[in-house]
């Protein structure tokens, strides 16, 4: 065995131990344009996953098909191609079925939490479908309930390959979620307009109204297929609940799921204690802004009981808190902002951080951005969606020229000395957030005359300005990574 082959074998056998621990510990939540400060939908989200993933910042242009093309999903099975795909960007983690992240130019913005079902028995036809249900929601929904309405068709076309998972969507007007169980069944629920719902590892979705198809969507045969299953009894059970029903016990009341949840309704001033029953969703106490969401992301329970840390003088918190929010596995973090008032291109935007969002500033990325900087993507690598499924065997090889891995290497070092440097690296890392934030509304001011006069312009603009920003945000990354090597000395 050569010595790279047995580097990947050893990082391969790393990700399947921690995978354990740490697989299932992705976190969201989504907020009605009543609910918020500025009439916004907002989507915030914290993508976790095992070992030390590689992402891939990538801008698909518009695409279009002849008649007859057809898409060949990851196990084999065909859907007939569209007359011409939407224009998106694409947060993908090369290798992993369920951990992309999407914006289109409409505007829908899509992620996901894996969720565990109870299912023993699924019905899979021709492969079944998993990776690229997003991918197929991305390149042809217009607007959220448009995503749910493809995705629980080729749900039920094919069934669906993995456990369970809850499906973000949201767009400038209204917000999803969609419960996908393994094999046919599924369900959605529209986020009330004045209303929070936060998003842990298990479903949410429990009372359901198949009647008010405004605010709910299912498979046909929910309900039946429970009671075939006696999952639902409806003599004794009551209103049919699909968390109960189809859930996984073991996810309900895993003690991560319900610690992250109490400290979204903690921080957003629920007035929950952590032994209630939460609900699907909430109306907040006070209206909600993207900034309350960017500090939900970092949050590691700072000043509650469930900080052993202590405000990190006994330590780091990634190393004495357990199952968090912002945690050791976390890759990214955005938080999306759409709003409907504006042109998609400018109104629409993901504020994304990289890794540990504590640790990294928020950058404003637009949904009219068409590419992003060559360190943002294995160079010559990705060219078609075949290569996410095979990628290079050192995919996860750490190198100096892929700048995720400065920012690997920046929260390991930070995990080792947290306390001691964190205020340090607010004030300096996060300097360029605080600064954007600031002058966010005359920069669209002018992004909107650009627009006007020319929606190309306006895209090349907004990819600049991604671009600078990114940069910045790499360059100030490598001089804290000297910094704090040399403290090490």
């Amino acid at each position: 065995m050569n010595v790279k082959t047995f580097l990947t074998s050893v990082l391969l056998l790393s990700a399947v131990l921690v995978s354990a621990q740490e697989e299932h510990n992705c976190f969201s939540v989504l907020v009605g344009k009543k609910a918020t400060m500025d009439g916004s939908v907002l989507f915030a989200h914290n993508e976790d996953d095992y070992g030390k993933q590689m992402v891939n910042w990538i801008a698909v242009p518009k695409q279009s098909y002849q008649k007859g093309t057809e898409v060949i999903l990851k196990n084999g099975g065909q859907v007939e191609q569209v007359p011409f795909t939407s224009r998106y960007i694409w947060l993908e983690m090369p290798g992993m079925d369920f951990s992309d992240s999407y914006l289109n130019e409409y505007g829908v913005c899509i992620g996901s939490n894996s969720c565990s079902s109870r299912e023993d028995q699924p019905e899979i036809s021709n492969g079944g479908i998993g990776y690229n249900l997003r991918q197929l929601m991305a390149g042809r929904a217009v607007n959220a309930k448009d995503a749910v309405v493809l995705a629980g068709r080729l749900i039920e076309q094919f069934g669906y390959t993995g456990s369970g998972r809850t499906y973000c969507i949201a767009d400038p007007n209204e917000a999803w979620a969609l419960a996908v169980v393994n094999g046919k069944h599924w369900v959605a629920q529209r986020i009330p307009d004045d209303e929070v719902m936060v998003l842990p590892n298990n479903y949410t979705i429990r009372e359901v109204n198949l009647n008010d198809r405004e605010n709910f969507l299912s498979c046909p045969d929910l309900i039946d297929y429970a009671i075939k299953r006696s999952w639902y009894k409806p003599d004794t059970d009551g209103p049919f609940n699909f968390r109960n029903a189809y859930g996984g016990l073991n996810s309900i009341k895993n003690p991560g799921n319900v610690n992250r949840a109490w400290g979204a309704y903690h921080l957003l001033n629920t007035g929950f204690n952590i032994d209630n029953d939460f609900p699907f969703s909430f109306k907040p106490a006070e209206k909600v802004s993207k900034q309350d969401l960017m500090k939900l992301l970092r949050d590691h329970y700072e000043g509650t009981v469930l900080d052993k840390s202590e405000g990190y003088t006994k330590g780091s918190p990634y190393k004495l808190n357990g199952t968090m929010i912002c945690g050791g596995a976390s890759v990214y973090g955005f938080v999306a902002e759409l709003r409907n008032w504006m042109p998609a291109d400018i109104g629409c935007l993901m504020w994304l951080a990289p890794q540990w969002p504590d640790i990294q500033p928020f950058i404003p990325l637009y949904a009219g951005t068409t590419q992003f900087p060559s360190a943002y993507c294995r160079p010559g690598y990705l060219n078609t969606l075949a290569d996410h499924y095979n990628p290079p065997t050192d995919i996860h090889v750490r190198n100096d020229q892929h700048a995720f891995w400065a920012f690997v290497v920046f929260s390991e070092l930070m995990g080792n000395n947290y306390g001691e440097n964190i205020d340090a690296v607010r004030k300096s890392n996060l300097k360029i957030e605080r600064k954007l934030l600031a002058i966010q509304p005359s920069l669209e001011q002018k992004l909107i005359r650009l627009q006007q006069e020319s929606p190309e312009k306006c895209r090349e603009a907004v990819t600049r300005l991604y671009e600078k920003c990114a940069m910045k945000a790499l360059t100030t990354t490598k001089k804290s990574i000297k910094k704090l090597r040399k403290t090490l000395e």
